[in-house]
């Protein structure tokens, strides 16, 4: 499946693209990040701490185990704060 994949805050700095678009038999969204973190040192370095990342599978936020089939979009994003 192709996949869209987005990136913000200090994900896209990192990564050094706000989004892509990636061939994929990920299974789940743990199985997508292995494989993004694959790629090269920049997708390494920004996918390193999953405690440090969220994620969003068809703008519905979710966990790492998530599975993929049928979505069309996965978004990675630092925890927010609100106030």
């Amino acid at each position: 499946m192709v996949i869209d994949v987005l990136y913000f805050a200090w994900l896209r700095e990192r990564i050094g693209h706000p989004r892509e678009r990636i061939e994929t038999e990920a299974v789940t969204v743990r199985d997508l990040v292995a494989q993004l973190a694959a790629m090269d040192d920049w997708h390494a370095s920004a996918l390193s701490d999953l405690k440090a990342v969220r994620v969003a599978v068809d703008q519905e936020l979710t966990d790492l185990d998530a599975p993929l089939a049928g979505a069309r979009e996965i978004a990675f994003f630092p925890p927010m704060t609100g106030g």
